[in-house]
């Protein structure tokens, strides 16, 4: 098949959807597919650059400052219909996502989308709080009208799928996790020479254990609730530091009322690092923790579990089927004090009993399995829009 991904975000970005993007891409090329992906032009990108990869220019979007727009001129408008997609597959509901569905809409191709992320939880970043509910309101009906004018609609987990169904979506949706490559984050890839490499780079000392949350610092994903107890957690274990690595409009805020809790010193703030390499950083950490409440299917837990780390995350539906508290992670309740529980456990003998056996679990998250499962999801396409 001939395929178009079209992505508001894509590598070298580091985030959940431009992740996922670049897992298909690489898995569907793998497959014999010819695969081309047209996404904004962002830091990096000149870099990266590489055939069937078409970076559009783009401006940064004023209410994020950290996510660029494109702007498809009419010259990238005819060289993406030239290309006779047999299949258009947009991952966003804004620029990229209604360039693609022109595209397919032009040359009469099936047309699929992956609805990655729940914007009514999103739409502070444009309201500042006035008028929230009249926004997400909005976001609903927006998303609902979106998905119901595809072929078919992917979400990552169960949780997604009852939404659009309580948002009045009626369009076929196959559930399909977005996928890795699993050996990429393989426990026993790294040797202790690199490890300590790594955590002199982030400025670990020897002995010290490390509480890891990696991606982007915003304040959807809730990280303020992991800091305000990370003092009780320093108390309890002096051992400890807090690494968070990855880049976001949270960040600075994050770093004043680590010096207000006075625990500053354990608290380490590394910034973005390279999506090839960031499973080096992975490997440097003792518990993955996550209190988002926000997340579609959370590929950072898959790959801390992966890593061979304790995931403690504060039980959500999109992890159903994903973790098993006591089994393959740490689930908490929503408050401070379960929070902080969950984390006492994490670095108690229970977690390293879980980190022990973690990778197992994240064996069916492949990128194979995940590439298989699309590519049904578009024959399934093709074949509707035929008939």
């Amino acid at each position: 098949m001939k395929i178009g991904l079209f992505t508001d975000t894509f590598y070298p970005e580091i985030n959940g959807v431009a992740t996922s993007c670049l897992t298909l891409e690489r898995a569907l090329t793998r497959r014999g597919h010819e695969v081309h992906v047209f996404a904004p032009k962002c830091r990096g990108w000149e870099e990266n650059q590489r055939e069937h990869i078409h970076y559009i220019p783009s401006a940064p979007f004023i209410a994020l400052r950290d996510r660029n727009f494109a702007f498809p001129s009419p010259i990238t408008t005819w060289e993406a219909e030239k290309l006779d997609f047999d299949v258009v597959h947009t991952n966003s509901e804004f620029v990229m996502g209604h360039f693609g569905h022109h595209i397919a809409k032009s040359i009469g191709c099936a047309v699929v989308h992956t609805y990655h992320t729940v914007w009514e939880d999103y739409t502070y970043y444009i309201t500042h709080g006035v008028a929230d509910e009249a926004a997400r309101k909005i976001t609903r009906k927006y998303s609902q009208w979106w998905c119901n004018r595809f072929d078919r609609v992917i979400t990552p987990t169960e949780k997604t799928l009852d939404l659009l169904r309580r948002y009045g979506v009626q369009a076929p949706i196959d559930i399909i996790p977005s996928g890795m490559d699993i050996a990429r984050f393989s426990p026993g890839r790294h040797s202790g020479e690199e490890r300590e490499e790594t955590r002199r780079e982030c400025g670990i000392r020897p002995g010290e254990r490390v509480l890891l949350n990696i991606g982007r610092i915003a304040k959807e994903k809730n990280i303020e609730q992991i800091l305000r107890v990370f003092p009780r957690l320093l108390a309890a274990c002096p051992d400890v530091r807090f690494v968070l690595v990855g880049e976001g409009p949270l960040r600075e805020e994050l770093a004043g009322m680590a010096h207000e809790l006075g625990v500053s010193h354990a608290v380490i703030l590394t910034g973005p690092k390279p999506w090839e390499q960031i499973d080096r950083y992975y490997a440097i950490g003792d518990v993955f923790c996550s209190a988002s409440h926000t997340e579609t299917q959370g590929l950072t837990y898959v790959e801390a579990m992966a890593s061979g780390l304790c995931v403690c995350a504060a039980n959500d539906p999109c992890l159903n089927g994903v973790i098993e508290d006591g089994v393959s992670g740490i689930l908490t309740g929503d408050s401070d004090e379960e929070m902080l529980a969950g984390l006492l456990r994490a670095f108690s003998e229970e977690g390293r009993r879980i980190a022990a056996s973690a990778a197992g679990y994240a064996e069916p998250f492949g990128a194979e399995h995940f590439a298989a499962h699309v590519e049904a999801c578009y024959e399934q396409a093709i074949q509707n829009r035929r008939t």
